[in-house]
C-alpha cells in the first residue's frame, strides 16, 4: 500500500497517522521503544532491531523503502552534525535482507549537497549495500494537502518520500539553536520543499501541521555521538559527546520524547515536541511507556 493510499484509509478508520505501519495490535507483544547503550553503531542497531523481532516486522518483501538520515551539513562523522554513516549502511543491508526491492536515501541539504553527501560518508557506504543515494531534485517536490493543519493547509513534500511503501527516519541527536534539539520530528524537514525558513516563524505550529501528515514507519535516533552545543551545523569536536546509544520506536514522538534526557531537557522546554503530544501524534501514552533498555557494555 502506497503512503497516500494508507493516509486516506487511516483518516477514515481513525487508526492514527503513522504511514505504512502495521496495525497496533501486531505490536502488542513488542516494547513501545528500545534504548540500547554501550556499543558500536552496528551492535547498537542489531540489538534494537532484534528486540522488535527483526526488520521483517517493519519491512515486507517487495517494499520500496526510504531511509531518511540527516545529511544536511558538510561535516565529517566525528563532528556529529549528520547521521552516523555506518548506522545508515547497516540499515540499508537490513532492509534488503528483509525483502525490500529498493532502498532510497536523500536529504535536502543546507550546505553544498555534493560535499554533504561525500564528507558525511553516507553516500559511499550506503551505495556499497545497494542503496540509491540521490541528491534532491526541486521538480520532485509536490504540493501535499494538510487537512488538519492549523496554519498550513498544504506544503510541498518530496515525491519519493510520499511514494515509498515504508519510511525509516534516522536522525542524529543534536542541539539546535532555534528548536533546542533536532531529533526525529525536526529531521523530516529534509523532505519539505518551499521556503523552509518560513516554517521557523511560528515553528511549533507549522512543523506539527506538516509532520502530522507524513510521520514515518519507524524512527531510529542515532545517539552514538551527540552534538551538545552549536547545532545544528556544529563543527567543533569539543561540542561532541561520545554517547554510544540508540533509541528505536515505531512512534517518532515517543523516540523524540525519550531522547530529551540525552540533553537534560524536560518536555516543557521543547514546545514543538510538547505540541506534537498535545495533538495526539504520539502512538503511545508517554506516561505509560514500555521501554526496553539494553546495555552492551
Amino acid at each position: 500500500m502506497r503512503r497516500r493510499d494508507f493516509m486516506r484509509l487511516s483518516l477514515v478508520m481513525g487508526t492514527g497517522y503513522m504511514i505504512g505501519a502495521k496495525p497496533q495490535s501486531l505490536f502488542a507483544a513488542q516494547p513501545n521503544a528500545v534504548w540500547v547503550t554501550g556499543g558500536e553503531p552496528l551492535a547498537l542497531l542489531q540489538a534494537a532491531v532484534g528486540s522488535f523481532s527483526g526488520m521483517n516486522n517493519f519491512i515486507s518483501k517487495g517494499d520500496q523503502v526510504v531511509i531518511k538520515p540527516n545529511i544536511g551539513w558538510d561535516r565529517k562523522p566525528e563532528q556529529a552534525a549528520n547521521t552516523n554513516p555506518q548506522l545508515v549502511a547497516e540499515l540499508v543491508k537490513m532492509c534488503f535482507e528483509a525483502g525490500a526491492s529498493k532502498v532510497k536515501i536523500f536529504d535536502r541539504t543546507c550546505n553544498n549537497p555534493q560535499r554533504c553527501y561525500k564528507n558525511s560518508q553516507i553516500e559511499s557506504l550506503s551505495k556499497e549495500f545497494g542503496a540509491e543515494v540521490d541528491q534532491i531534485r526541486d521538480f520532485k517536490f509536490k504540493e501535499y494537502a494538510l487537512p488538519d493543519g492549523e496554519l498550513l493547509k498544504e506544503w510541498p513534500i518530496y515525491q519519493d518520500y510520499l511514494e515509498a511503501d515504508k519510511v525509516i527516519n534516522i536522525p542524529i541527536a543534536k542541539h539546535h539553536s532555534m528548536s533546542r534539539v533536532s531529533l526525529g520530528l525536526k529531521n523530516l524537514m529534509g523532505v519539505m520543499g518551499g521556503n523552509r525558513g518560513s516554517i521557523h516563524n511560528k515553528f511549533t505550529t507549522k512543523i506539527n501541521d506538516i509532520n502530522a501528515h507524513i510521520l514515518p514507519t519507524l524512527t531510529i535516533i542515532d545517539a552514538y555521538r551527540i552534538l551538545l552545543r552549536n547545532g545544528p551545523s556544529g563543527g567543533n569536536i569539543n561540542d561532541v559527546k561520545l554517547e554510544k546509544a540508540l533509541i528505536m520506536s515505531p512512534c517518532t514522538v515517543t523516540a523524540d520524547y525519550l531522547a530529551l534526557s540525552l540533553f537534560d531537557l524536560n518536555l516543557s522546554e521543547v514546545p514543538y515536541i510538547q505540541e506534537a503530544i498535545n495533538r495526539g501524534l504520539n502512538k503511545y501514552d508517554i506516561n505509560k511507556l514500555d521501554v526496553k533498555k539494553i546495555s552492551l557494555s
